[in-house]
């Protein structure tokens, strides 16, 4: 039993469906397939939901009416049987009604219904995995059935060792760890959605990452073992925020960082990187939405400075945070950018920068030619 994944691009046109079903066919093995909605569904429903949530009925309903319309044209392009027709017609139907009545009632009484949302979570509530969840729920069948692979299928021939809108010569990743992929898709590889790799790795089902428009390409396969050691690639993740927070009235006080942390976790605002001195400690989160209640706690206990309009820049492989010659490399290769941060030791696999946003390309070229000869 395998799994076949397929994303939004991947089944955006029905002759794209029709490559899809061929694939589907093409082995032997029994699968279970897992679809995205089609390209621009996801950004259709939030937008109707803000409509609704807003009051605004007749601009939800054109929306609705906008997205039915889309869904129309697919299946009578896709289905020329009748009763297959007549089949996709029935389920748009029920799915279509539904969005309908939720302009009748309101807005958290048609977030309580059973039915557009997606699993349960452990105590038996209607749940939702949120964007990007396709590619978690292909991981859990997998882990679940204990499928021999997880194929995700996606316009890109594999997992590049950067990012090839803004560097000219990229190429795919052969293989990958579970770990070194769980990186890269946390710090910006897009690909990948940063929750896929969990439910594989603790049942050790090989994933693999493929093209649809080019399926005989090897794409790129993640497993237990990382292949060999070395750079494989780097990632970039936008909109960070950095926050500085120094206090001398603290230096070398028991509990400064515990008190630190437990106001980031009080808002449930996740920390991407950290550095510390004696006096200073630095963090870089990725939403402002609570970033006033915390700059005002904090400033209770210290000085704070923000600094908004960062990247990381992630480079991961297999035990480069402990080769000298690949730091080397890459500090030389980037001499003339200005680093805000630095994030090493913490991981093996793992060398992470917070620079501004404004070098992200630069600073990916750079690397590109300085790790990758490329």
């Amino acid at each position: 039993m395998k799994i076949m994944k397929f994303g939004g691009t991947s089944v955006g046109k029905p002759e794209r469906m029709r490559q899809i079903a061929e694939l589907i066919i093409a082995d032997n093995e029994p699968v279970i397939v897992v679809l995205s909605a089609l390209s621009g569904t996801t950004n259709a429903l939030v937008e109707i939901s803000h409509r609704l949530a807003a009051s605004d009925k007749e601009g939800a309903s054109e929306k609705i009416a906008i997205l039915e319309k889309h869904y129309q044209n697919f299946i009578h392009e896709l289905l020329h049987d009748a009763t297959l027709l007549a089949k996709a017609n029935a389920v748009l139907n029920e799915h279509f009604e539904f969005l309908r009545i939720t302009q009748k009632i309101s807005l958290s009484d048609a977030l309580n219904k059973d039915i557009g949302y997606i699993c349960r979570n452990a105590r038996g509530e209607v749940d939702n995995l949120k964007r990007g969840g396709s590619d978690y729920t292909a991981s859990l069948i997998a882990a679940a059935v204990k499928a021999s692979v997880c194929e995700i299928w996606t316009d890109i021939d594999g997992m590049h060792n950067n990012d090839p809108r803004v560097v000219e010569r990229t190429v795919a990743i052969e293989q990958l760890s579970f770990d070194e992929a769980a990186e890269l898709a946390y710090f910006g590889a897009k690909i990948l959605h940063p929750t896929c790799i969990w439910p594989a790795q603790q049942e050790n089902i090989p994933v693999k990452l493929l093209n649809t428009m080019e399926p005989k390409a090897p794409g790129t396969v993640i497993k237990k073992e990382a292949g060999t050691i070395g750079v494989k690639a780097v990632a970039a993740k936008d909109d960070i925020i950095a926050v500085k927070i120094k206090s001398t009235r603290m230096l070398l006080a028991y509990g400064f960082l515990r008190k630190i942390f437990e106001v980031f976790e009080k808002y449930k605002t996740p920390i991407d990187m950290i550095t510390t001195s004696e006096v200073a400690v630095s963090v870089t989160i990725d939403s402002d939405l609570h970033l006033a209640e915390i700059i005002a706690e904090l400033s209770n206990i210290a000085s704070v400075e923000v600094e908004r309009g960062q990247t990381i820049v992630s480079i991961v492989g297999n035990k480069i945070a402990k080769t000298d010659s690949i730091l080397r490399k890459l500090f030389n290769s980037i001499d003339e950018i200005p680093i805000t941060m630095v994030s090493y030791g913490g991981s093996a696999h793992n060398i992470s920068l917070l620079i501004p946003s404004k070098h992200k390309t630069k600073t990916l070229q750079l690397i590109n030619k300085g790790l990758f000869n490329l």
